[in-house]
């Protein structure tokens, strides 16, 4: 799916036009959703979690791609836990 370019710099017309734009991404998701076995109000509730979890990453780390790789991450110091190892 292609979302619309904005067509302004003024933040409530961009606010507007991404919510236009969400929207229609959202009713071509559920219908999907729905063809597959979904309810319209289950995936809603999902999708609204799902956002949330989306927008609660971006604001602990707004740019991911500044984090390092995995693989350059030393095993033992990547551990997660209490300097447990590798079995």
């Amino acid at each position: 799916m292609n979302f619309p370019v904005p067509t302004s710099n003024d933040p409530t017309r961009r606010f507007q036009e991404a919510t236009d734009a969400a929207r229609v991404a959202l009713e071509a998701l559920i219908a999907d959703a729905n063809a597959a076995g979904w309810g319209t109000d289950e995936m809603a509730v999902a999708l609204v979690e799902a956002a949330r979890s989306v927008k609660d990453a971006n604001t602990s780390d707004p740019d991911p791609a500044d984090d390092p790789a995995i693989s350059d991450i030393d095993a033992k110091q990547g551990q997660i836990g209490r300097g447990e190892l590798f079995d």
